[in-house]
């Protein structure tokens, strides 16, 4: 029963509730690292390792974390593993860790970390509260891996790196620019949303 339950939270995360399509949370790095397929995974899965430790710590301490202070002692249990990423990334993926820059430290103030630990952490045990900090860590990659697979393809003509096309192709540049950032998205919604409705209709 409890890995059902588990299991459940897990599938909550990545399709329910995924917080790049559904909840639209995390909006300034999904529109700014999305570039690139690698910088998307590697952004996602970064936030996926902060996630899951930082609500795993969260609900360990939940009961002896003091309410009024509940928020600055969040944000340091997610700056410190934060700070882990960030120091992994650089001494064994430093060119991710280049591509990424200023955004690796800013997950510490990232408002679906901060809005789990909240909602979910610090009112659930540990095991469960990793399984919501996986769960929507893989939301969030899927999410980001969508939009910087389209915008690499359709912006570069690439995918991974590797080109895709021919010499007589043409990408459209616009999507690697952050207006192209927008448009990309507002497509992938509104292709998401058309799904999502005509899924609910059939299941009628």
């Amino acid at each position: 029963m409890k890995n059902n339950s588990n299991l459940k939270i897990l599938s909550n995360g990545i399709i329910a509730e995924n917080p790049t399509f559904i909840q639209l949370l995390g909006m300034c790095p999904t529109l700014a690292v999305t570039t690139s397929l690698i910088n998307a995974i590697g952004m996602g899965l970064s936030a996926t390792f902060v996630l899951i430790f930082s609500n795993l710590v969260i609900s360990i301490l939940r009961k002896c974390i003091p309410n009024k202070i509940r928020i600055a002692s969040y944000i340091v249990v997610i700056a410190a593993f934060v700070s882990v990423i960030e120091m992994l990334l650089k001494a064994y993926l430093p060119s991710i860790s280049d591509a990424l820059g200023l955004f690796i430290p800013l997950i510490t103030v990232n408002c679906i970390i901060l809005a789990r630990a909240e909602s979910f952490a610090s009112k659930n045990k540990p095991i469960p509260s990793a399984f919501d900090g996986l769960g929507m860590g893989l939301g969030f990659t899927l999410g980001l891996s969508v939009l910087g697979t389209v915008r690499e393809i359709l912006g570069a003509g690439t995918l991974l790196g590797f080109p895709l096309f021919g010499s007589s192709f043409e990408p459209a540049l616009i999507f690697i620019l952050p207006p192209g950032a927008f448009l990309a998205l507002g497509i992938i919604l509104a292709i998401y949303n058309i799904l999502k409705d005509e899924k609910g209709a059939a299941s009628k």
